[in-house]
């Protein structure tokens, strides 16, 4: 069990809004002390996965300017007034079709989100101008909340929402583990599974969707009660 202490320190960093980087960074260090790795072995396996992974910094480091430039040109101003046209519209609706959508792309293997390139400029706007049309000005807290359930959508949709098709890695990653194991699964079993725990992801964040919607009114109410008092 001393083995899964980086999990801990994860926990931990999160909880204590530490830097990300510097969070994960320790909880490989940690987790590799324990497993009896030498500190240069360590780092030398940090230095061996960014070489062999660095088209994924390269994605991000192209991905930051443009999505610097289309936000300076008025995106998130245009994708928040887009979604006040919609009456019915509420953030949580909005997040809701967003999980549904991201969980059936990349189960096709069609990357349309991200967090860089959908959640920060798209989703969590559009999220915060449903709000907006049907409340009015928002606290700050609930605008935060808001902000950190687009970035769960995107988690839940992505995450689970890949297990479910052998064609992409994540099912072969979760195979390569299981048979390090002794364990030999297929990976149709493996996708097959998965679809019914991407079906009860979605619902648990439909759940907590329908609970925000209820939040952001009340805590609206909240701020507009005492203004409107004489």
């Amino acid at each position: 069990m001393i083995k899964l202490i980086g999990i801990v320190v994860v926990a931990l960093g999160f909880a204590l809004r530490f830097n990300t980087l510097l969070v994960v960074m320790a909880a490989g260090i940690a987790t590799g002390l324990v497993a009896g790795m030498s500190f240069d072995e360590i780092m030398g396996l940090f230095g061996k996965y960014f070489i062999e992974n660095r088209y994924i910094t390269l994605t991000v480091v192209i991905m930051l300017p443009v999505v610097g430039l289309l936000e300076r040109h008025g995106l998130r101003e245009r994708a928040e007034a887009l979604i006040k046209r919609a009456r019915a519209a509420t953030a949580g609706k909005v997040l809701i079709v967003y999980t549904a959508v991201r969980q059936l792309s990349v189960a096709f293997g069609v990357n349309i989100g991200g967090h860089a390139a959908m959640v920060r400029p798209l989703v969590s706007p559009m999220a915060e101008g449903a709000a907006r049309a049907r409340h009015g000005a928002l606290p700050e807290k609930t605008i935060e909340a808001i902000r950190a359930h687009a970035a769960a959508a995107e988690n839940t949709g992505n995450f689970f929402g890949e297990d479910t098709v052998f064609a992409v890695g994540a099912v072969y990653l979760v195979k390569g583990v299981l048979e390090a194991q002794g364990l030999k699964v297929s990976v149709w079993v493996l996708s097959f599974w998965g679809i019914p725990t991407a079906v009860v992801a979605f619902g648990l964040l439909a759940w907590r969707a329908r609970v925000l919607d209820r939040r952001i009114a009340r805590e609206a109410a909240a701020k507009s009660g005492p203004e409107g008092s004489p």
